[in-house]
């Protein structure tokens, strides 16, 4: 039997100030489960990739863009951020404590310890919906990798994001002409009607075929300048 076919192996679990997450590794790959529910993992990372790609393009050149990173996750946009010499300062806010700890200093180092010594990166233990509403920072772009997408979330909690009064607060983080960039697990053509209604502009959709089901989606918009 190949390791693809072997059960999981759980490294990690802990009880965090959003119920259980869990580090377990499926063969060559690394796993992060919350309350039940699979997250991601290190198996193919090209719509993360695709997510801080597309922000920095529709910043069309912006001199050392400041960039939040929304989620750190298995560790792909991030390292994919810091990979870009033209990004200037890289946030990332991630309020699970374990999912830090299994970067700084366990399993998920081998993707992102190379991101994390870069003088530009800084990480932000807090949750992405209380940091948005009470921070006074501005960036030039958001990359939001915070949960399954706009139409499917694991927390509750996450919904208040994809609500008009979580993308006026992500407007308002925004500098003139910033760009918003929203990972889903899916494609939403009502999630791109709600961001035109909250005032953003070029809104557009670019999809990451998956072997199964429906592709992955980045959400894109634009605060007018």
């Amino acid at each position: 039997m190949t390791a693809a076919y072997d059960a999981p192996v759980v490294l990690d679990r802990r009880d965090g100030p959003f119920g259980e997450v869990v580090l377990r590794r499926h063969g060559e790959l690394l796993q992060i489960i919350a309350n039940g529910c699979f997250l991601m993992d290190t198996s193919d990372g090209r719509s993360e990739r695709l997510l801080v790609d597309a922000a920095y393009q529709a910043l069309d050149g912006r001199p050392a863009p400041h960039v939040l990173v929304g989620g750190l996750g298995v560790g792909f946009s991030l390292a994919h951020a810091a990979a870009n010499p033209h990004w200037g300062r890289i946030t990332v806010v991630e309020r699970e404590p374990a999912v830090i700890d299994w970067h700084r200093s366990g399993p998920l180092a081998q993707v992102s310890a190379g991101a994390l010594a870069d003088p530009r990166t800084q990480v932000v233990e807090a949750d992405l919906v209380t940091y948005a509403e009470e921070t006074s920072d501005t960036f030039d772009a958001l990359c939001l990798d915070i949960d399954n997408g706009p139409g499917w979330t694991v927390t509750e909690d996450n919904d208040g994001l994809y609500s008009p009064a979580g993308l006026a607060c992500c407007a308002r983080m925004l500098r003139p002409g910033g760009v918003l960039a929203v990972w889903s697990a899916e494609p939403s053509a009502e999630f791109e009607g709600t961001l035109r209604n909250a005032g953003f502009q070029q809104v557009r959709t670019e999809e990451v075929p998956v072997a199964r089901g429906v592709p992955d989606a980045v959400h894109l918009a634009v605060r007018p300048g």
